[in-house]
């Protein structure tokens, strides 16, 4: 009779044994984070200075970058969200490496509020310090979306989608992320000509990502 211990000396480690999992933890974890980041970005950019002499309709009125950083930023995270949650219902399995960059993903995501908050405190600042603080926030967004474009091209390559989802759809879902980090340096460039109508271009890409397109989810239940 064999002993186990003869049996676990042949032993030899191999990836196939590892058990698969699926993707409702990841997807769990991201809605946590993208709300915690929600939540500190109103917190950092709702406030109200010291209002000393000036009554409130003025003391509101100076505080307008915040208020701008903070609508067009929401609009940025919330977009993040609404993608993230299309991608990941065609994710039926998770290996390490998507793993890793669903997290560098949502490291990103993390820095925009202070990236955001920066960049209000600057819009009024010089030049140099407009341009540097820009610099930081279309390089926090770039960041996510680079990661967004690398979690799908891996999930496509190491078939962790779903094995109904049309091959044609996947490829459109990739050509639509690949847009994403191409029209946020176009509306980074503008921070040369005027750093608010560079902003405001990022709200208008927010509003042409919101039309519906390959991925996101049909109009009505089927």
């Amino acid at each position: 009779m064999t002993q186990p211990d003869e049996e676990d000396s042949g032993y030899r480690y191999s990836r196939d044994r590892e058990m698969a999992r699926d993707a409702s933890r990841v997807e769990a974890f991201s809605d946590a984070v993208i709300a915690i980041v929600l939540t500190l970005m109103a917190v950092e950019l709702l406030q109200l200075g010291p209002r000393s002499e000036r009554d409130l309709t003025e003391a509101l009125a100076h505080e307008w970058p915040a208020y701008l950083a903070y609508v067009i930023t929401f609009a940025i995270v919330g977009q993040v969200w609404l993608t993230h949650h299309n991608m990941w219902r065609y994710v039926v399995r998770v290996d390490q490496l998507l793993l890793v960059f669903n997290l560098l993903l949502l490291l990103f995501v993390a820095a925009i509020p202070f990236t955001a908050d920066l960049l209000a405190d600057n819009l009024r600042g010089s030049v140099t310090d407009q341009r540097l603080t820009a610099a930081l926030y279309v390089g926090s967004v770039l960041g996510e979306a680079l990661f967004f474009n690398l979690s799908w091209w891996w999930a496509r390559r190491r078939r962790l989608l779903h094995p109904d989802l049309d091959p044609r759809l996947a490829r459109a879902v990739a050509l639509r992320f690949l847009v994403g980090p191409v029209l946020y340096l176009v509306a980074f460039a503008f921070v040369f000509v005027n750093p608010v109508l560079s902003l405001c271009l990022y709200l208008l890409l927010i509003g042409v990502y919101l039309v519906r397109g390959p991925g996101d989810l049909p109009s009505s239940a089927r």
